[in-house]
């Protein structure tokens, strides 16, 4: 499961060229490890073969178009849990501290709970704390699925790949009580929100939602441990 949370990090993270030209790596890394079955890798060949045909630049506007432009799929998970409250802080503070506890490091910007980073923490894991680390945001990424699957499925197939790998299902009483609470979209907040902090669409920057995790790499790495291995 290691190897497929990385790679799935990977594509939930902004697109960036290094992604584009490492898409092979990432499919091989899942279909390797077989954490996902045929029909759930068959899913999200729909995003990887975007990553081959389509310009950086539309695959990044369609990235922002999602996730900058709605709360609904923001990919902070207290976004989902806490919204704007007072607890959000001390959630955020209590994650960073797991973090720190277990000897992992943040090398972005980012904050603890975007999950690209919260699946490369949990990919580190031991399989079965990976799984209850997991578990516990299951309705947040069932939700997003679910969410997502109306908007642009090719996104929404990594959440349903993430509950596949972990062997995860939210609880009922949990999904129901998040959906309840969607956050309201309010264009006019969000448009005030752009003309701040503008979203640039370039081949090698940061992005305040998904700059480079180092994902690839270490997939790139791990697959390269794994060949010398083999071959001593």
């Amino acid at each position: 499961m290691r190897m497929t949370l990385r790679a799935l990090a990977a594509l939930l993270g902004y697109p960036s060229e290094e992604l584009k030209d490492n898409i092979g790596e990432v499919r091989s890394a899942m279909a390797a490890e077989s954490a996902l079955g045929p029909a759930m890798i068959q899913r999200l060949e729909p995003l990887l073969q975007s990553y081959e045909t389509d310009d950086l630049l539309d695959l990044q506007a369609d990235y922002s178009e999602l996730f900058d432009r709605s709360r609904k799929l923001s990919l902070h998970l207290f976004e989902h849990v806490h919204g704007d409250n007072r607890e959000r802080g001390q959630a955020m503070i209590d994650l960073g501290g797991q973090y720190a506890s277990a000897g992992f490091f943040l090398e972005t910007t980012e904050l603890p709970d975007f999950i690209p980073v919260f699946l490369e923490f949990c990919s580190g894991l031991p399989v079965e704390e990976a799984r209850e680390m997991l578990d516990q945001p299951a309705h947040v990424f069932a939700a997003l699925a679910e969410r997502l699957d109306e908007r642009d499925k090719r996104f929404g197939a990594i959440f349903h790949a993430i509950l596949a790998a972990a062997d995860v299902r939210p609880g009922a009483e949990a999904l129901a009580e998040l959906q309840e609470n969607t956050p309201e979209d309010d264009p006019a907040k969000i448009d005030e929100e752009w003309e701040e902090a503008p979203v640039t669409f370039t081949s090698g920057g940061a992005h305040e939602m998904g700059g480079p995790t180092g994902v690839v790499a270490k997939i790139r790495a791990a697959n390269r441990a794994v060949k010398t291995a083999i071959k001593g």
